[in-house]
């Protein structure tokens, strides 16, 4: 689908970037109507001679020029941001929040009737690979849960969930990619210490987890039936699987994704 209406950013950083490019390549909404604003005028600078969407040197023009407004500041800087746009927000503007903890109701507070959608995207919509989830306000419509997910599927995978939920899906998959990256340190440490060269070390391993994601995926195989697939009785991997079904790594990454959500709710009541 073809979006009509003016997207605004406030924000500029990585996130908002991805977003933009994504939204442009699909070819969901043309430069013309995108528009952002952002503290840093050497970002914006950038961002219009990348993309060639509008850039402002404040918020409120930002919010005026939109119709669709994501807020991609920083948590903190919150508490200035919404009293400083409130009076601009009219009741038909969405609110697209991507800041990691901001609840609707902390929104809601301080612009009464706003249409907010809140989102917790993650670090691989910078090449289109996010996995993602997004809640909903209490006066967001049908039209505006579409336009939303086609906007933020331009950058990968999202999913619509209850927004006590969306702690949980921080842990996963906002703060996965940092963790998957720590296993694939530790695949590339064991290559090395066992005498392969480090960069052939990471091009195995990286392509083992692309390899296995894909596969994975693409024929719809459960996880248990692609390790029956692998293993075969008295060879190597289950020599390796062993160790692993009687360590504690499955509960330790199951403790490291409960602290990450646990953080999350914490973050959310400051």
């Amino acid at each position: 689908m073809i979006i009509s209406e003016r997207i605004g950013f406030i924000g500029a950083g990585k996130m908002a970037e991805a977003l933009i490019r994504s939204i442009l390549k699909k070819g969901l909404s043309s430069a013309e109507k995108i528009s952002a604003s952002d503290k840093v005028i050497e970002r914006l600078d950038y961002l219009k001679k990348e993309t060639d969407i509008k850039v402002f040197h404040n918020n409120i023009d930002t919010v005026k020029n939109s119709d669709i407004l994501f807020l991609s500041v920083k948590p903190q800087d919150f508490n200035v941001l919404l009293p400083e746009v409130k009076d601009y927000v009219d009741s038909d503007k969405l609110i697209i929040s991507i800041a990691a903890g901001i609840k609707i109701s902390f929104i809601n507070n301080i612009i009464p009737n706003a249409k907010v959608i809140r989102v917790m995207p993650n670090i691989l919509c910078l090449i289109g690979e996010m996995a993602g989830a997004y809640c909903i306000g209490d006066n967001v419509t049908e039209k505006d849960i579409s336009i939303a997910h086609s906007l933020l599927s331009s950058a990968g995978k999202v999913f619509l969930v209850k927004e006590e939920q969306l702690d949980a899906v921080t842990g996963l998959s906002g703060s996965g990619p940092a963790f998957v990256s720590y296993l694939i340190m530790s695949f590339i440490q064991a290559g090395k210490e066992l005498g392969i060269e480090e960069d052939i070390c990471r091009e195995l391993t990286l392509q083992t987890f692309l390899g296995s994601a894909k596969l994975l995926q693409e024929n719809n195989l459960s996880e248990e039936s692609l390790i029956k697939m692998v293993k075969s009785p008295g060879g190597t991997t289950e020599a390796g699987m062993y160790i692993l079904e009687n360590s504690e790594l499955k509960n330790i990454i199951i403790k490291t994704i409960n602290r990450a959500t646990e953080r999350s709710k914490e973050l959310g009541k400051k």
